[in-house]
């Protein structure tokens, strides 16, 4: 332990928090405490004299003598301070969920990577001598085929306002159950209800399936009369009832099976058997294997990407439990698509691309990061689409068109690919490419004939028809579009006069000059960093 001595701070010191305090105060390895609330701190002062207090996060992250951070506050609050942790070259162990946002856990995961310090999340149960031995069982086949498992953890106890009981109970069972199966679930449906308080979701029951066929419910409540935890694990030879609550043959093999006679299913009742384990405190256990990570800079065992792993069942939950039970698809991939849309495969979608209802991507469409892909939008086949693109509503991009990066595709616009439609010949693979280049916008019912190319930052107006090029920068309107003026990659209209042309809104500057008879705008000097 000496390699770590009094080099871990915890924040976060109350209600989970003052346990953390406790088992790494025990294996000698905490150097400062932190908390906003001096009463938790006069409290743990008077128990633990030698660690140092402090209220300030900033203060903490600045003290070279601390290498690991501890983070127990509430689950609002985790992206930004194992952000700050990360950036100020500490190691991070976060109590679950990693974040409230996929983007952001993914945020915080390639972060760690890039600063090579370990991100360890607190999924208590994945370091429980039983859930351990559990998963030996699974593993080996000692259960048979697993086919149902059922988890509940219900209590009176705390009630939570920053986050519901999806939030704050599930991901307990959610990360054991996909230890014990190794596998991500297809798809999950959850219904739950509000008594407390109208924002706040008290009680969900949760339904999951796998690709091998198990099925998995899991019951969260933090209005239950008692306290229980309870896993129990169907196999297709033995059953097996992990139950927290009792203190003594909290784990139980039964030799139960089904049999069938004829084609009668018959309950094969038969002797149960105590499977005994470790007793150590599992939390004192995960606390000591985020030390032994910090020294041997090994990566953990609940490391960042297994948290991201429960942090996409719970965002596929959370759209299931806010569409009142639909069905959603569980993806492990770092973009957002609603359940009512169609991705086939395969394709390339960026981070943080959110597609929302009823749209339609073909395969070997490439679509970039941070793009917003409305409601029933139909992407075809090996269209490129790049970063931060936001198509609107009822657009439907086709083979052979290119949209740069920042393009904006307003509701209802439209791209032909065809420069002479017929329908009785057919003209697949013959298609004429569009392209539109970096930041220009195309406005509501435009229509973009293919084969032209819009220009950088230029703003086909609403309805517009265009039929041949559109240089750079031009605002072009009307059947066919003709140019009626120049703006700038703010949006502005610029006030076109002779050399040096100013936008009065962001203050970019810019050369007209006249070519061929035709007059051309060029970018002079980026004056705002914003644009």
């Amino acid at each position: 332990m000496s390699r770590y001595q009094k080099r871990i701070a915890i924040v976060g010191c109350g209600y989970w928090g003052k346990n953390l305090v406790r088992n790494f105060h025990d294996l000698n390895s905490i150097g400062t405490i932190c908390d906003k609330n001096l009463q938790y701190l006069d409290e743990l002062g008077r128990i633990y004299p030698d660690i140092k207090r402090e209220v300030d996060f900033e203060r903490v992250l600045a003290d070279k003598e601390i290498q690991g951070v501890v983070i127990a506050t509430p689950a609002a609050m985790h992206y930004s301070m194992v952000k700050q942790a990360i950036e100020a070259d500490k190691d991070v162990f976060v109590e679950k969920p990693l974040s409230l946002e996929v983007g952001e856990g993914e945020e915080l995961v390639e972060l760690a990577a890039e600063k090579r310090k370990i991100l360890m999340v607190g999924h208590l149960l994945e370091y429980h001598p039983a859930m351990l031995k559990l998963k030996d069982m699974v593993s080996s086949g000692e259960l048979g085929r697993i086919e149902y498992i059922y988890s509940s953890r219900l209590n009176l106890g705390k009630f939570r306002t920053e986050e519901n009981i999806l939030w704050s109970f599930a991901p307990h069972d959610i990360s054991v159950i996909l230890m014990l199966l190794d596998e991500m679930p297809l798809q999950v449906s959850v219904h739950g209800g509000q008594y407390l308080n109208h924002d706040i979701t008290d009680v969900t029951v949760t339904a999951m399936s796998f690709k091998g066929g198990t099925k998995a419910h899991i019951f969260v409540s933090w209005l239950h009369p008692y306290k229980e935890q309870r896993l129990i694990i169907i196999g297709s030879t033995k059953m097996a009832v992990f139950d927290n609550g009792v203190p003594v043959d909290k784990l139980v093999v039964y030799e139960n099976c089904v049999e069938w006679r004829g084609n009668v299913p018959v309950p094969g009742r038969k002797e149960s058997r105590v499977i005994g384990f470790d007793t150590e405190e599992p939390l004192k256990l995960e606390c000591r294997h985020f030390l032994e990570t910090v020294a041997t800079r090994n990566p953990p065992r609940t490391g960042g990407n297994r948290a991201l792993a429960v942090l996409r069942v719970l965002d596929a939950c959370q759209q299931s439990l806010q569409s009142e039970g639909i069905i959603v698809p569980v993806r492990d991939h770092r973009y957002f698509v609603h359940p009512t849309s169609i991705v086939e495969k395969p394709v390339t979608i960026g981070k943080r691309t959110r597609i929302w209802h009823f749209s339609h991507v073909m395969p070997d469409a490439v679509i970039g990061e941070n793009c917003n892909i409305g409601q029933n939008v139909y992407i075809a086949g090996n269209v490129r689409i790049g970063n931060n693109v936001k198509i609107q509503n009822n657009v439907s991009v086709f083979e052979g068109v290119v949209l740069e990066d920042d393009v904006f595709c307003g509701p209802s616009c439209v791209f032909t690919n065809i420069k002479i439609p017929r329908s009785r010949r057919s003209q697949k693979g013959v298609y004429v490419k569009t392209l539109v280049k970096c930041g220009a916008t195309i406005g509501a019912n435009a229509t973009i004939i293919c084969g032209n190319t819009i220009g950088k930052h230029a703003l086909v107006g609403a309805g517009a028809v265009v039929t041949k090029d559109v240089p750079d920068y031009a605002m072009v309107l009307g059947n066919p579009a003709e140019i009626v003026g120049w703006v700038c990659e703010c949006g502005t209209r610029l006030d076109i006069g002779s050399g040096k042309i100013s936008c009065f809104d962001c203050g970019n500057e810019y050369f007209g000059q006249e070519l061929e008879g035709k007059l051309r705008i060029e970018r002079a000097m980026l004056i705002s960093p914003d644009y």
